[in-house]
């Protein structure tokens, strides 16, 4: 939003500074972007006056000058076709900057004579597009900064134009009138009051406006009247700097009329030629396949269901975003229908994406403007073409209701303490809100039509402590703690959280924070993508779904990272995955990712690729900080976006999985442009069971002080078995002394035997109330042969 300090001043009556004027809006919230100050960038400049223009010897259009200036008479040649004796001109002395042509002037020679300086047009100092010869001023005083004397006669050329981001929920800093409210009710100046035109029709509207059934949705209210008999042209010099100054081109007055309400009360409107509109304008929904050539002369298909504009002829305007060529006012519109609608925001945002199209109109449309001030606005518009082109206007033809927009909340002063940290008097309070135009009655605050954001009491308490400034706040030390220990602040899952974080952190993962919303492609790579989890109004088509996992959010930075020649990489992320669009559809995860080799190669050893075991050793490690149960079975068929013969599932039984982990599979590096080898891990905390008890003291340690006693077993088994089955069958064998059992070598092949494989485990037995005897330990053997047997049908290795 751009617009300068004169345009500001009509609006605000202050004597505040640029830089008072720019400090107060970011502090407000309406965050500077840029000021423009031709001041500062042409204070340098000076006027001098042309003693003397002589032909230089060596070129015919070369004038060889003598001027005076402040610091005495100048040599400077020009080969501007105006430069004569006796005309008073701007100088740029040696060393001066001269922004349109990026170049600082120095002394230097043309043609064997020397010029010391410049004589400047009005492109060259960025004033206008005017270059057919140097700036002739009718008077000034040799010496005299130019921009003062532009401030005296021509102030709008050194009017400093003030550029401000706008938040989607302030759509009424979108007019200059609501900005000038804010620096008001903040104590910059004083607001001054809005003029409110009536112009009385002196014959009924020729043209009849209907609203059909289908629309009503997208159109609240629509209000017209016609103007016949303007003449249409030029508009004043005034208002075509103020829209020069904010980057747009004047066209002719009854267009830069539409465009300054646009800018200066957040009220698009519309003209239509009303000797090119043929019969009743009807406001329908579009058909699929439906075209209309705009203003900007480019051809737009309708996709089916937009809010358009008709007359007899068919389509002549995009309802909120942009009129059609057809019906455009051009210099030989004599009659005009002119419209301002309040049209549905969010249907706005859907047409205008849909079909590509950025407009001032669509912008403010979509965002919301004063639906009390559609009335009144036509009134204001049309007073004002008339007194630029003349004519007469008709009655006010008005279709459908301006939505109700009367809401009130309970103002209380103490929240302001509760919720800001401010204490702010009461009386000043209510004085903040009243200057931002909120009605009081008691304790109940009226929203003013043009703030669609305030929603409750809290957004009141925002309002004041905004004008107050929240720079004011100030730092108090809390109170001192009770004696005792204090209740745990953070939830059994937050404590997982953060444990998950340091462990991954610990074992060398750098932490990603990725966005929510990605892209249908790779939601549908690990089972998402659908319309449940499509976002109603996405930012882009790169975050038009909700994630279904982390994954993909590690896998694009990877890609990114790659794409950089960063090519190794460990990386992890923590947080909330989707499976559904309704609250609640949604659970904690904690993914790493592993991609490259496991380090540089150096004298003390050499890097490898990473692997599955690489994940399944860090996955084990963050779920033991987490405090899963160590005892958990690895199972297979995990989703399809993991490898499927290289991946595992952490269980407690076979429905109560904890994580997975493995490589990825390679359709889904390529979807992504990630190189391999990559392996990962996702885990699931809430699933980790929270321990029966919740008291603060640990179990007591339990030592073993007796010698353990480790035995190895080979089994020959069928080729399918799987080894867990194995491990399982042995560990059950007997629970209360087997600690632990572990496959330490795999064969197949030699003896073994076509269809047969043999596993090697090694089982260690910890004894407790003594030790072990060459007979406790055969029993125990015996056990195992057994129990693997049954289980697996395999047979001691000979």
């Amino acid at each position: 939003m751009k617009f300068t300090l004169s345009w500001l001043k009509d609006h605000l009556d202050t004597t505040a500074s640029v830089d008072e004027i720019t400090d107060a809006l970011t502090d407000l919230g309406l965050e500077v972007e840029g000021v423009e100050n031709p001041a500062e960038r042409l204070s340098a400049f000076t006027i001098g006056k042309v003693l003397r223009a002589e032909k230089h010897p060596d070129a015919d259009k070369l004038r060889v000058c003598t001027v005076q200036t402040d610091t005495g008479e100048s040599q400077i040649i020009c080969g501007a076709p105006n430069a004569r004796e006796g005309i008073t001109v701007v100088v740029a002395k040696p060393g001066t900057y001269v922004p349109g042509i990026d170049t600082t002037i120095q002394v230097g020679k043309i043609r064997g004579i020397e010029s010391h300086g410049m004589m400047c047009s009005e492109r060259e100092m960025e004033l206008s597009e005017e270059h057919d010869g140097i700036i002739e001023l009718p008077s000034g005083k040799i010496g005299q900064r130019f921009t003062d004397w532009l401030a005296q006669n021509d102030p709008a050329k050194v009017d400093p134009v003030i550029e401000i981001a706008i938040t989607p929920n302030r759509p009424d800093a979108l007019g200059v009138h609501g900005i000038a409210r804010d620096l008001a009710a903040r104590g910059l100046g004083t607001l001054k009051p809005l003029k409110a035109e009536s112009v009385p029709g002196t014959y009924p509207c020729p043209v009849a406006v209907t609203i059909e059934d289908d629309a009503k949705d997208g159109c609240h209210v629509f209000a017209g009247r016609l103007l016949r008999g303007v003449k249409n042209g030029p508009s004043p010099k005034w208002l075509q700097d103020r829209l020069r100054a904010i980057g747009l081109r004047p066209i002719s007055a009854l267009v830069d009329v539409t465009n300054f309400f646009t800018y200066d009360r957040n009220r698009p409107l519309h003209v239509f030629d009303a000797d090119k509109v043929a019969g009743r304008l009807r406001i329908h929904r579009a058909h699929e396949g439906a075209t209309l050539t705009g203003l900007d002369e480019k051809e737009y298909a309708f996709h089916g269901g937009e809010v358009v504009i008709s007359d007899d002829n068919g389509i002549e305007s995009i309802a909120g975003i942009m009129g059609g060529l057809a019906t455009g006012c051009t210099e030989e519109t004599v009659n005009v229908f002119l419209e301002a609608a309040v049209w549905d925001h969010v249907q706005i945002a859907h047409a205008g994406r849909g079909l590509k199209i950025n407009s001032d109109a669509r912008y403010r449309n979509e965002r919301g403007i004063d639906p009390a001030y559609n009335r009144q606005a036509v009134e204001d518009a049309a007073a004002m073409i008339l007194s630029l082109c003349g004519g007469e206007a008709s009655e006010v033809t008005v279709a459908g209701v301006a939505p109700h927009t009367d809401r009130a909340y309970r103002l209380d002063p103490a929240r302001v303490v509760s919720l800001v940290g401010m204490d702010i008097p009461e009386a000043e309070q209510r004085a903040t809100l009243e200057a931002l135009g909120f009605r009081l009655e008691g304790d109940m605050a009226h929203v003013p039509s043009w703030r669609p954001d305030v929603m409750g009491e809290a957004d009141l308490v925002e309002e004041v402590a905004r004008i107050a400034s929240l720079t004011k706040l100030e730092g108090k030390p809390m109170p001192r703690a009770r004696a005792g220990v204090p209740k745990p602040i953070l939830s059994p899952m937050q404590r997982r959280e953060q444990a998950a974080r340091r462990t991954s952190a610990a074992l060398g993962y750098n932490e990603c924070v990725t966005y929510s919303f990605i892209d249908a492609e790779a939601a549908a790579l690990f089972g998402g993508g659908d319309d449940a989890t499509m976002l109603a109004n996405p930012i882009s088509s790169e975050m038009s779904h909700m994630r279904p996992d982390l994954l993909p959010g590690l896998l694009r930075a990877a890609a990114r990272n790659q794409a950089r020649g960063f090519m190794d990489l460990a990386l992890f992320e923590v947080g909330q995955a989707f499976f559904g669009g309704e609250p609640g559809e949604q659970r904690l995860q904690v993914a790493g990712l592993l991609v490259g080799r496991t380090g540089p190669k150096d004298v003390h050893g050499g890097s490898r690729p990473v692997d599955l075991f690489d994940a399944k050793a860090d996955a084990e490690a963050v779920l033991a900080a987490i405090g899963a149960p160590a005892k958990m079975q690895v199972l297979r068929e995990g989703p399809e976006w993991w490898h499927p013969g290289r991946h595992g599932r952490f269980c407690l039984g076979p429905k109560k999985v904890l994580g997975v982990f493995g490589e990825l599979h390679p359709k889904v590096l390529r979807a992504l442009d990630v190189k391999g080898p990559a392996v990962a891990f996702t885990l699931f905390p809430e699933e980790v069971p929270l321990p029966r008890k919740s008291g603060s003291t640990r179990a007591a340690l339990t030592l073993a002080d007796l010698q353990p006693v480790e035995r190895d077993f080979a089994f020959v088994v069928d080729a399918d078995v799987q080894a867990l089955d194995v491990v399982n069958a042995a560990a059950g064998a007997d629970k209360a002394l087997i600690e632990s059992v572990r496959i330490f070598d795999e064969f197949i092949g030699g003896s073994v035997g076509e269809g047969k494989k043999s596993l090697a485990v090694t089982v260690r037995m910890q004894p407790v109330e003594k030790t072990l005897t060459e007979k406790d330990i055969e029993a125990v053997a015996a056990k195992i042969v057994e129990k693997v047997g049954k289980a697996t049908g395999g047979t001691l290795r000979g």
